[in-house]
């Protein structure tokens, strides 16, 4: 910790001074030597509080670059909620693993789950049936499928039906089901293997077809994190595989969604216009979100507490439309086209830094407890729950994933899949 303490306090020194590139270099350095500190205690290549320290410290140091004509020095605020986000986590993560020993490595294996083969695959069946079953009502509803309309950059936003529309994106969980259920059946079954790689196919078709790039990436890095929670490891050339055929899929989406170069060029308002676009736009996905933090901080007039943070409960209830006001906060961001934001966004706008510090030792001290959870777990859902938090981290700096309703449906649908999945390993009949 006091690494972090002594290169946080350089970086913000160089960034007053102006220099920049300095700044963020301190962090990125700072941030590889965290996750590879916990990755060295505990063989872990997706330790949470690693990939914590990885993503949310290494895409601060990213933000500190400020190659963007968008971004602006950060108020002193601001420099201190992104610490304290990050030392309530850290804090809060050592405090349990200090009352109650280190956690290591997962020791479970897949070799414990015999019976569990059929109820995965039902479970593949039914969520692929579901979202497609949701996907066709949209389309139908709407009278349009994104895939096939040009010339609308925003297309995909407008295909969404309230209420409908989770179902929809439900099919992100297929993949990360399938690789539970090929690693314990092992294809054994021929048939139910075909059939759930039908079922995969149909799956990751409703990213295509929505033409977004995010279900997409989400789903395929589920899947990618569930495997290594389950088996330990990721072959390096599996890894470059999935990287360099995922590319032309996201450049196909891009170009479909209406994104082109000089659109993106236009959005992005880069200091150096040179900079090729397969640079600029990564950069800018991670490092605006911190700025539209600090333009929060800067142009707030009042908190809101709590309001933001249950939006999810205003949501999934329908209470949003009885009572509009209960949503009715702007959203403050140093682009109008550029609304992704942190994962510590909501908690400013409800409490103030107090509302960063208390989400960050919450989500440390849940982290802690995932970890503890996954060494002696008896049904291999919990494995899909372990990826979805450690998605949620690798990606902290790029939504307020828990005052997001897709988080806890998605959260919701895995503790129904977990419930079924032991009922029916348990001899239940079919």
């Amino acid at each position: 910790m006091s690494v972090y303490l002594i290169s946080y306090a350089a970086s913000f020194l160089f960034a007053r001074a102006g220099v920049y590139w300095l700044s963020g270099v301190v962090l990125i350095l700072t941030a590889l030597f965290l996750y590879w500190r916990d990755y060295r205690r505990t063989e872990n290549i997706i330790h949470l509080r690693g990939l914590f320290s990885l993503f949310w410290v290494g895409g601060e140091g990213i933000a500190c670059f400020k190659l963007s004509k968008l971004s602006s020095d950060w108020n002193i605020i601001t420099w201190l909620c992104f610490f304290v986000a990050f030392l309530g986590f850290y804090v809060s993560f050592e405090f349990f693993a200090k009352m109650q020993g280190e956690v290591g490595r997962h020791r479970s294996s897949w070799f414990s789950f015999k019976g569990y083969e059929k109820p995965l695959f039902f479970s593949i069946v039914l969520v692929t049936v579901l979202s497609v079953a949701a996907f066709v009502a949209e389309a139908v509803i709407l009278g349009f499928i994104p895939f096939f309309v040009r010339g609308v950059p925003h297309a995909y936003s407008s295909f969404h039906i309230s209420g409908l529309h989770y179902f929809t994106v439900s099919s992100v969980l297929v993949p990360a089901l399938s690789v539970l259920y090929f690693s314990i059946e092992q294809g054994r079954n021929s048939a139910r293997l075909v059939l759930a790689v039908i079922f995969n196919i149909i799956a990751c078709a409703i990213p295509l077809l929505c033409v977004s790039r995010f279900q997409l990436i989400f789903a395929v890095g589920l899947a990618v994190l569930t495997y290594i929670a389950m088996e330990h490891r990721l072959k390096i050339a599996y890894a470059i595989g999935l990287a360099v055929g995922m590319v032309p899929i996201y450049v196909i989406l891009t170009v479909l969604r209406g994104h082109d170069v000089a659109y993106l060029n236009g959005i992005f308002q880069m200091k150096n216009s040179s900079m090729p676009i397969f640079i600029t736009q990564p950069y800018m996905y991670i490092a605006n979100n911190f700025d539209n933090f600090n333009c929060m901080v800067e142009w707030l007039p009042s908190h809101t507490f709590g309001l933001r943070m249950l939006f999810p409960l205003w949501a999934l209830t329908g209470l949003k439309f009885l009572v509009p006001a209960l949503v009715d906060f702007p959203i403050y961001v140093t682009k109008e086209e550029l609304t992704t934001v942190t994962l510590f966004y909501d908690s400013f706008y409800d409490f103030g830094i107090v509302g960063v510090l208390l989400l960050g030792c919450i989500l440390g001290a849940a982290a802690f407890f995932l970890m503890s959870m996954i060494k002696r777990i008896r049904n291999p859902i919990g494995y899909l729950f372990y990826a979805q938090f450690a998605m949620y981290m690798i990606l902290s700096f790029f939504t307020t994933w828990f005052s997001n309703p897709a988080t806890w449906f998605y959260l919701a649908v895995t503790g129904a899949l977990y419930v079924f999945c032991s009922w029916k390993s348990n001899g239940r009949s079919w």
